[in-house]
């Protein structure tokens, strides 16, 4: 590819790593999650998505979307929650917490992060597990925020659990050295360990996409599917980079090296959409960021994304956004500071 498409998406949808925690449980224990869209404000404030992830450091665990059938976790596997479903970490299938204690994503913000959470059978409700409490667990956990709108094909592409076992990473990854370093941070509390695991959690991310894409079937389709396969992974290449060129199904048939009917096909199969249709919602998102992070004129905006004239822009942004450019950027800027 003469671009890295996932990596111009992540930057356009302005992902970013946040809080970390980890939770050090003697069964039997249990964690449970709310929704993301009802922590975000206390956790992340200001992004429009977020994704938690978990990592086994030690030990084994079960985890599951809220009231749906759960994976085992052991060593060295990572679990994310693309979709922001409500979930459950637990030492045993079937706990729950009493009343889904929140107070953990509502509490005050520690001076330095990360920081622990110990959890013992005295937070458990349901019934005991056998082994009187010797079983432990250590599970470093992190929040990932990006832009879900006006579209985010990435998002869009990925399941509601997203599990990379330990054996797939390998002893010597550095995400095994990541999930140890959390651990670490939050015991040392040295200068600058925040930034460090925010930047971290974006690599583990990246990797685990990585990882994702590796062991995707044959048959899989999608986003993600899309970039790899030859000519469709070109062809999104091709309008990353070039978003604001005149695209035509010819033209890009042409640069990406099928036929026009050929590509159409292919497209729509893994993408599900046309491509001149995924052109456009593409250049929406590229200027809903132009909107909200500058002072460009729309005009400019508009030819900044491939538009001849502002009225076609905006035209094309409210059809495909619902309001129109200017109400966008009002919604989303913050107001200019008053007079003292």
């Amino acid at each position: 590819m003469s671009r890295d498409t996932l990596s111009d998406v992540l930057r356009t949808v302005r992902f970013r790593g946040a809080l970390f925690y980890y939770v050090e449980g003697t069964s039997p224990w249990v964690a449970e999650a709310p929704p993301a869209r009802e922590i975000i404000p206390a956790i992340m404030p200001g992004a429009e998505h977020m994704i938690e992830f978990h990592g086994i450091v030690q030990g084994s665990c079960w985890a599951a979307i809220t009231g749906e059938s759960p994976l085992r976790l052991e060593q060295g596997d990572v679990v994310l929650f693309p979709q922001g479903d409500s979930h459950v970490v637990s030492s045993a299938p079937g706990l729950r917490c009493s009343g889904a204690d929140r107070s953990l994503y509502f509490s005050p913000r520690p001076p330095q992060l990360p920081y622990a959470i110990s959890m013992d059978q005295t937070e458990v409700t349901t019934a005991r597990l056998d082994g009187g409490g010797r079983d432990r667990a250590t599970i470093a956990c992190g929040f990932l925020g990006l832009d879900a709108k006006p579209f985010n094909p990435l998002l869009a592409a990925l399941p509601r659990v997203l599990r990379v076992p330990g054996t797939a990473l390998g002893d010597d990854s550095w995400v095994t050295t990541f999930f140890r370093a959390v651990v670490m941070e939050s015991n040392q509390k040295r200068p600058g360990g925040e930034a460090v695991l925010e930047r971290m959690s974006e690599m583990l991310f990246v990797e685990v996409l990585r990882r994702y894409v590796d062991a995707l079937p044959p048959e899989q389709t999608g986003w993600l599917a899309g970039m790899r396969d030859p000519a469709v992974g070109r062809a999104l290449s091709l309008l990353h980079e070039r978003p604001a060129d005149a695209w035509t199904l010819d033209r890009l048939s042409a640069e990406a090296g099928l036929s026009r009917s050929a590509l159409h096909e292919r497209f729509v199969h893994f993408i599900g959409q046309p491509p001149m249709q995924y052109l456009t919602r593409w250049r929406m998102q590229v200027a809903a960021g132009l909107l909200r992070d500058t002072a460009a004129t729309l005009a400019a905006i508009a030819l900044d994304v491939g538009y001849e004239s502002e009225a076609a822009f905006s035209r094309a942004f409210k059809r495909e956004v619902g309001v129109s450019p200017g109400a966008w950027r009002r919604e989303r800027r913050p107001p200019a500071p008053g007079p003292e």
